[in-house]
């Protein structure tokens, strides 16, 4: 199945999707930082580009490698948006740069066995490494596999 180069582009690709989506998940479930919704928005797109790696592995062609790319350019161009609301650059969502409660009906808010927990803010930063927080290398890394994906295209 891997033994042509464009399949092998497009394993990498779909497979470097998967790990960052893996890592979204460690991160957590393992390591207790529960997603805003930026983050959330994040993953569909490599959950798309492991389905399209897959199809693409069994169909053949071009046409699902420039979908895979385009898939990756969509998170990336998420994780650039959430790094300017990181960074205070321009405002994000109503629902996760403040303290709002949107989607909360006001029966839940008034029942005391109900728990409505807090507002997981985009404009605040969870984790980073070097400097860049995970949004940032949400972005870095999926323009990287934006590019094996192209490549994998032109093969």
């Amino acid at each position: 199945m891997l033994e042509t180069p464009r399949n092998r582009l497009v394993a990498i690709a779909a497979g470097g999707s998967a790990l960052l989506l893996a890592g979204a998940f460690a991160f957590q479930y393992i390591g207790g930082l529960a997603p805003c919704q930026l983050c959330l928005y994040q993953r569909w797109p490599h959950a798309a580009a492991v389905l399209i790696g897959a199809l693409a592995l069994a169909i053949g062609g071009r046409v699902l490698p420039v979908l895979g790319a385009i898939a990756a350019l969509a998170t990336a161009a998420i994780g650039v948006f959430h790094v300017g609301v990181e960074q205070k650059w321009w405002e994000g969502l109503a629902s996760c740069t403040a303290s709002s409660l949107g989607g909360v009906s006001m029966t839940d808010l008034l029942n005391p066995d109900v728990t409505v927990g807090a507002v997981i803010r985009c404009d605040a930063i969870a984790w980073q490494m070097l400097e860049i927080s995970m949004a940032g290398w949400n972005a870095i890394l999926s323009v990287g596999l934006a590019l094996v994906w192209l490549q994998a295209a032109r093969r």
